[in-house]
């Protein structure tokens, strides 16, 4: 678990995936351990497709782990290399992490003290704090759009979709009474702490548990955000 002396967070990065690249070799320069990355998509309304002329919106999350003041640095340099404040370009921002393994937590550490004498691009980029939680919804394939223009109804801007699998037991499913679809899509919203209560109940109401979309519905607290 993690001791008293430092805080700890995951380093969320969704962008476009030439972005994606940029991003990872920041990481690479910075010696940062422990980086997932996993293909997703925008969900831009169809409308906005049509305009555009595209068919989708690729999209990369990159995730990885820091000390708070890594995070605090590396949030200023994404936003200044890659231009968040651009539109269509990405976003950035850092999740609290309450514990670790001890291999993780010095692997963390070392690259804390690797980084400590480098640049800090904080005072020149504007980070939003504490202003924002992470929505993440996960329902039966087929119903990240029926989400999206549901929470869009109730205040949310966009989101990205996470296809992915269930691993959860028979034996489970069946203490529960659900039938569980196997094929899975994750949305991620970012929303206002004033927006999510609304956008959860909303997402709720249509696409819970009960429903055929068999949605589940949690938010996570955000330390700070760039790009919006």
């Amino acid at each position: 678990m993690a001791n008293g002396k430092k805080s700890y967070q995951a380093l969320v990065l969704i962008a476009t995936p030439k972005l994606a690249d940029k991003a990872a070799e920041m990481f690479s320069e910075k010696n940062i351990p422990l980086q997932y990355r996993l293909n997703a998509e925008g969900t831009a309304s169809s409308e906005i497709m049509d305009t555009l002329g595209f068919g989708s919106i690729d999209k990369c999350l990159l995730i990885t782990t820091v000390t708070k003041e890594l995070g605090r640095e590396m949030l200023g340099l994404l936003h200044s290399r890659l231009r968040l404040d651009a539109v269509n370009s990405g976003i950035a921002f850092t999740l609290p992490l309450t514990g670790a393994s001890n291999i993780a937590l010095r692997m963390i550490e070392r690259t804390d003290t690797q980084n400590q004498a480098s640049e800090s691009g904080k005072d020149e980029n504007p980070m939003l704090e504490n202003t924002h939680a992470l929505i993440a919804v996960t329902v039966d394939r087929g119903f990240s759009g029926d989400v999206m223009n549901c929470a869009r109804a109730a205040g949310a801007g966009g989101g990205t979709v996470i296809h992915s699998r269930s691993i959860q037991s028979e034996d489970a499913v069946g203490f529960w009474g659900l039938s569980v679809q196997e094929e899975k899509e994750i949305v991620l919203i970012l929303a206002k702490h004033e927006d999510k209560t609304k956008i959860m109940s909303a997402v709720s109401e249509k696409y819970g548990m009960k429903s055929e979309a068999k949605g589940l519905v949690i938010s996570l607290p955000i330390d700070s955000v760039m790009g919006l």
